[in-house]
C-alpha cells in the first residue's frame, strides 16, 4: 500500500484506468516541471486532498482558485466523487488582462458557467480522453480532445501537465481559459 507523501510507480490497476485514476507517476508534460517537488503543493500532496484544497495549494492555479473562491465553488468540487477538472495555469488568465478577470470575478452569475465548463462529471485520465474524443462538461456543453501524450489538447488549449490525481479528481493543467 503507497505511504501519504510518497511517489509509486506501481501501475493502476485496471478497473482504476478505467475510472480514470491516476497516479504521480502517471503526470506527463511540460508543465509539470513548474509542479513544486515537496510540500502540498507538489503532486504527492496534491494526491492526497480534494481537488479545490489541492488547487489552493499549487503556485500554478493562483487564478483559477481566486475565480473558484469568487464563485463560491470550492465546497462543491471538493465534495465531487470522480470528476475531471481543465484547470488553466495562471499564464492563461493573463491573457485575459488582470480588467477582464477582475471583471468575472466579481460576478459570480457570469463565472460560474465558465468554471462548469473545466469540469467534467466523470473522473478521466488522458487515455481516456484521448479515447472519448468529446466529452461534456458540468456546464453542459462539449469539449473535444485531440491529439495524444505531450500533444493532447482540449478545445485547442495545450495540456502543460496532465493526469495529475487528487483525491476526487483527475487535473489536466491547461494553457488557456476555455469559453463556452
Amino acid at each position: 500500500m503507497d505511504q501519504p507523501g510518497t511517489t509509486t510507480n506501481t501501475p493502476t490497476t485496471t478497473s482504476e484506468a478505467a475510472m480514470g485514476m491516476t497516479r504521480t507517476s502517471d503526470v506527463f508534460g511540460p508543465g509539470c516541471a513548474g509542479v513544486p517537488q515537496g510540500g502540498k503543493g507538489s503532486l504527492n500532496g496534491m494526491a492526497e486532498d480534494p481537488v479545490a484544497t489541492a488547487a489552493s495549494n499549487n503556485p500554478l492555479l493562483t487564478k483559477l482558485v481566486a475565480a473558484v473562491k469568487a464563485a463560491n465553488l470550492a465546497d462543491t468540487l471538493n465534495s465531487q466523487r470522480a470528476i475531471t477538472v481543465f484547470a488553466p495555469a495562471d499564464p492563461a488568465f493573463a491573457e485575459l488582462g488582470d480588467a477582464k478577470f477582475q471583471e468575472i470575478a466579481g460576478n459570480p452569475a457570469a463565472l460560474t458557467p465558465i468554471l462548469q465548463y473545466h469540469v467534467v462529471p466523470m473522473r478521466y485520465d488522458a487515455k481516456g480522453l484521448e479515447a472519448a474524443k468529446t466529452v461534456k462538461t458540468l456546464a453542459g456543453q462539449d469539449v473535444t480532445i485531440a491529439g495524444s501524450g505531450d500533444n493532447l489538447t482540449v478545445n485547442g488549449a495545450p495540456v502543460l501537465c496532465g493526469n495529475i490525481p487528487t483525491k476526487n479528481a483527475t487535473v489536466f493543467v491547461i494553457g488557456k481559459v476555455l469559453t463556452p
